[in-house]
C-alpha cells in the first residue's frame, strides 16, 4: 500500500478517518506488511502482500479467489499475445486511451485483465476484490506506480466519497447478492461530472435454456476444489465433441449449446488465433466459472435501464455487448 493514499481511505464500517498504525516490512514508500486502524471506531485492518485487507477471504466470492490464482495468467492480454480485455474495455468505456491526470475505480479485478488496460492509460488506478484474486492481480501487475489494489467489500468500499472521475465494473455485479444495490453503492465515489460504465448478464429466454443453470443448483454448492477437479476431468472429454459439433454440424453450434462446457473459438474475437492446449484452458476456466458462484443474477436490459435513471445519471447509454448487457452514464 502505497502511504501516499491513506488520506484516500476511509473506514468501511463509520467511514471514519484511517491511519498507518503499524509498520511492520515497507519498501520505498510501500507498505508490505502492517495494521491500518479507524480512529474513530478502532477497527483495525491488516496489510498483507502490499494489500490492505478490510474483508477475510472467506466468503461469497472465494469461488473467484480459487480460479483466479488457478488461471492467474490465462486470460491476461499481455501473456496470452491477443488483445481480447483491451478490445473489451474500450468498446464499453469509450474512453480516451490516454487518461493521465484522472482516478479510475475499477470494481472487482480479478487477476486483474482489465487492471492491466486502466493502467495503461496513465490514470491512476484504485482496484479492489473481494476474493484473494488481488493477489493473482498484485503478481500481474505488480507495484505499478498508479496502481492500488486492496481487497474490500463492494457493498462496504473502504475510500472517500466522489474520488473519482471514472468508475468501471465488469463481469461482477451479476455474481453479487444484489445486483442493483452493489450498482447504486459505486455511484457516491464518483466526482460530478464523471463517468461510470458497468456489464451485466442479460436475462433473455436463451438464459432460461441454457444448461448452466439446470446445473448451477448442484455445483455452486461444491466446494471450489471439489468442483475444479470434476471440470478438469469433464473438459478435456467434452470439449473436443463441442468442437467438432459446432465446426462439423450444420447449425451445430446451436446443438453444442447444451452441451455444458465453455467452447470460445468463432464466438470470441482473436481467439481463433490460441492453440488447441490454450482454448483447452480457457474451457476449463470458463466452465469452472459458470458453475461456481455463490450467486448468478442476469437482468433485463429495462430494468438495468432503470437502475441508471434512479440513479440520477445523464446521458444513460445501455446496449447489448460483448458480454450480456453493457450501460455508461454521467453523474450530474
Amino acid at each position: 500500500m502505497k502511504k501516499k493514499i491513506i488520506d484516500s481511505v476511509a473506514c468501511p464500517q463509520c467511514d471514519g478517518n484511517v491511519y498507518i498504525k503499524s509498520i511492520v516490512q515497507e519498501s520505498d514508500e510501500e507498505v508490505k506488511e502492517g495494521v491500518l486502524c479507524c480512529n474513530a471506531c478502532s477497527l483495525e485492518f491488516f496489510i498483507d502482500n502490499y494489500i490492505p485487507r478490510f474483508v477475510t477471504s472467506n466468503n461469497y466470492a472465494q469461488s473467484f479467489g480459487f480460479q483466479w490464482n488457478k488461471h492467474a495468467r490465462t486470460q491476461i492480454d499481455k501473456f496470452s499475445g491477443i488483445n481480447m480485455s483491451r478490445d473489451r474495455f474500450f468498446q464499453v468505456t469509450e474512453w480516451s486511451k490516454d487518461l493521465k491526470g484522472q482516478r479510475i475505480l475499477e470494481a472487482g479485478c480479478g487477476a486483474g485483465r482489465f487492471t492491466q488496460i486502466a493502467v495503461e492509460t496513465g490514470a491512476e488506478v484504485f482496484s479492489f476484490d473481494y476474493s484473494n484474486a488481488v493477489d493473482a492481480n498484485m503478481d500481474n501487475n505488480g507495484l505499478s506506480n498508479n496502481l492500488d489494489l486492496f481487497q474490500a467489500d463492494i457493498y462496504h468500499i473502504p475510500l472517500r466519497k466522489a474520488l473519482f472521475d471514472k468508475i468501471f465494473c465488469f463481469g461482477v455485479l451479476q455474481h453479487c447478492p444484489n445486483p442493483k444495490n452493489a450498482f447504486m453503492k459505486l455511484i457516491p465515489y464518483l466526482k460530478s461530472g464523471g463517468e461510470i460504465a458497468i456489464d451485466i448478464y442479460d436475462l433473455t429466454f436463451r438464459a432460461f435454456v441454457n444448461p448452466k443453470y439446470w446445473l448451477r443448483p448442484f455445483t455452486k454448492r461444491m466446494a471450489p476444489e471439489k468442483l475444479y477437479h470434476f471440470v478438469q476431468q469433464a473438459v478435456p472429454q467434452l470439449f473436443p465433441v463441442k468442437m467438432w459439433i459446432t465446426e462439423r454440424v450444420p447449425f451445430g453450434k446451436y446443438f453444442a449449446f447444451f452441451i455444458p462446457v465453455a467452447y470460445h473459438k468463432g464466438f470470441l474475437r482473436h481467439t481463433d488465433s490460441l492453440t488447441y492446449e490454450e482454448l483447452l484452458e480457457w474451457s476449463i476456466l470458463d466452465t469452472f466459472d459458470k458453475f461456481a458462484p455463490q450467486y448468478d443474477k442476469p437482468q433485463r436490459i429495462s430494468t438495468v435501464r432503470k437502475w441508471f435513471v434512479e440513479a440520477g445519471l445523464e446521458n444513460v447509454n445501455v446496449r447489448y455487448g460483448p458480454n450480456g448487457i453493457i450501460a455508461k452514464g454521467v453523474k450530474p
